[in-house]
């Protein structure tokens, strides 16, 4: 397939231990994308199992999308609402995408999405788990697309970096 460009996006949503971060990758298959996809896939490592995503069992989203926890499972809760919760919100958040023609339906087979997730081991509420990881895939998968942020914002705000955990004073 030639003509799509690997889209690279984020996305954040929530607040504390119940926020959502998301990193995607985009990508053709047969390409680099794929290829880190199956690597990925294929080399778990203890208390991280990557997976595809599925909207119920026996049916994976499209684009293939990848699951891969950034948080080491740390527990019986954290480990359900990653694979709970979690995946139902990654999950929602592409097929959303697909039918908002973020991700265009015709490519649909000739794509593969990595997701990168973190869900924090303080993580309780599983609604909002799932809230949360539905929006921010949402926000990753239009940020890749649109190429977000442009380099205005970037350099607008490189004097003050902040994210959850830090902020510069």
């Amino acid at each position: 397939m030639t003509g799509f460009v690997t889209q690279i996006g984020e996305g954040f949503a929530g607040e504390g231990g119940d926020a959502a971060h998301i990193n995607s990758v985009l990508g053709v298959r047969g390409g680099p994308t794929e290829s880190a996809f199956a690597s990925a896939l294929a080399q778990p490592s203890p208390g991280h199992t990557p997976f595809l995503v599925v909207l119920k069992p026996g049916l994976p989203v499209k684009p293939f999308t990848l699951f891969v926890n950034k948080a080491t499972v740390a527990g019986e809760l954290h480990g359900k609402l990653t694979w709970g919760a979690a995946q139902a919100g990654v999950a929602q958040g592409v097929a959303e995408a697909v039918a908002a023609g973020v991700i265009p339906r015709e490519l649909v087979d000739e794509l593969v999405l990595i997701a990168a997730v973190w869900v924090s081991p303080e993580a309780r509420d599983e609604e909002a788990v799932y809230r949360n990881n539905l929006a921010a895939t949402r926000d990753a998968l239009a940020a890749g697309a649109s190429r977000s942020p442009k380099i205005e914002e970037v350099l607008a705000a490189r004097s003050a970096p902040a994210n959850p955990y830090f902020r510069t004073r």
